[in-house]
């Protein structure tokens, strides 16, 4: 049976070719197969998961994919959830490794630890707000991270980093692929973690890590270029969650 490759992540737009998207089963796995014929991700490797409850939002995701557009097309864009099972098929599960230590980059720069050295409006924000998640990271993770005020760099404390990567080791691919959407558009390992565990709602987070923006604009009004960078960053945390909540 012939199969159709998930399209790559180049910006250009593709012409949908299928009619209609459903779920396939095949021992215990569950699949997505358009007009039939199995979706294979860019590597080859079949779109297959363990979760029905992910491979119906993949099928639903493909279904709606192109369907509105006057021409037919579409993008990656339009296969959000599509991609991070792909990053967790073909990049997480042959190399977990590499993925952990991308992650750890992000833990030994925490954007959590640097705080403004001006003092106003910002430091009491930040005070209040991020403040209590390097508590949570102490209590809930151990890791007890240091703060500093500036540009200036910050070195953590081993027994810090280690139980974050021992956090990292215990976590599951699927999450670890969430990660490694949700971190980088937070910045910040520890409140990538708190939203994994469900500690952290997507607002939340999104409020927590867009803190200079908001200060900025409460001063000067709002300004196109910020809001469309904090709709950027809540839609990738809501297609993390919800793919991690689907995969679980």
């Amino acid at each position: 049976m012939n199969s159709r490759p998930v399209p790559g992540s180049s910006s250009g737009l593709k012409k949908r070719f299928w009619t209609e998207a459903s779920v396939t089963e095949d021992m215990g796995e569950f699949g997505v197969a358009l007009d039939g014929r199995p979706v294979r991700l860019p590597g080859g490797t079949p779109l297959r998961v363990s979760s029905r409850a992910l491979a119906e939002a993949l099928a639903e995701e493909w279904s709606r994919a192109g369907r509105d557009d006057v021409e037919r097309r579409f993008g990656p864009l339009d296969l959000p959830l599509t991609r991070i099972t792909g990053t967790m098929i073909e990049r997480v599960a042959p190399d977990r490794l590499h993925s952990i230590r991308t992650l750890m980059e992000y833990g030994k720069n925490d954007a959590l630890c640097y705080w403004t050295d001006e003092g106003g409006a910002l430091a009491e924000r930040q005070e209040a707000e991020l403040g209590p998640w390097l508590t949570w990271s102490a209590t809930r993770l151990g890791a007890d991270l240091i703060k500093t005020t500036g540009l200036m760099p910050v070195t953590q404390p081993p027994e810090a980093l280690g139980r974050l990567e021992a956090t990292l080791i215990a976590t599951s691919d699927a999450d670890l692929a969430g990660l490694g959407v949700a971190v980088p558009a937070l910045g910040s390992l520890v409140l990538g973690l708190a939203l994994m565990e469900g500690a952290l709602s997507v607002d939340e987070a999104v409020s927590l890590t867009t803190l200079d923006e908001q200060v900025q604009m409460a001063r000067w009004g709002e300004d196109s270029a910020l809001l469309d960078r904090i709709a950027t960053i809540a839609a990738d945390l809501s297609d993390a969650v919800r793919f991690m909540t689907l995969a679980r």
